[in-house]
């Protein structure tokens, strides 16, 4: 599953009218007829990023291509816990499960492994999936 990132500060798809630089939180709050969706979704927007999900190894748990993911950094991962995580020079999102006495990685989706971590390997624990996005 690849990952195209924006961190929280960059807009997405506002409106024209709208100063480039003008952080989402505050786009959001722009619209004075809106609901402050930032206010409702984010807890930390220093510590949160909104990614766009590609392939299909997440459908089992609500998380399809094309999706938006609202992570936040800031949480310690823990077992159950849907997570991105950085393996060697790529990204993927998974549910982060006690295997075997260690941490694994585990798919939604029946034609992806799981991926033990090794203690020592070549991975981080980005954040927590706290919200699916998803346009009708």
């Amino acid at each position: 599953m690849k990952l195209f990132g924006l961190v929280l500060g960059v807009p997405l798809n506002l409106p024209p009218d709208l100063p480039p630089d003008l952080p989402l939180a505050e786009a959001v709050k722009a619209d004075p007829g809106g609901v402050d969706l930032a206010a409702l979704l984010v807890r930390d927007p220093a510590a949160t990023l909104l990614l766009r999900v590609s392939g299909p190894s997440m459908q089992g748990a609500g998380i399809d291509h094309g999706d938006l993911l609202l992570v936040d950094c800031g949480l310690e991962p823990r077992p159950g816990q849907v997570v991105v995580a950085r393996l060697g020079d790529g990204f993927t999102v998974k549910r982060l499960v006690r295997w075997r006495g260690q941490l694994a990685l585990a798919a939604a989706h029946p034609a992806y492994p799981l991926l033990p971590l090794d203690p020592q390997g070549d991975h981080r624990l980005l954040g927590v999936v706290r919200h699916v996005i998803r346009r009708c």
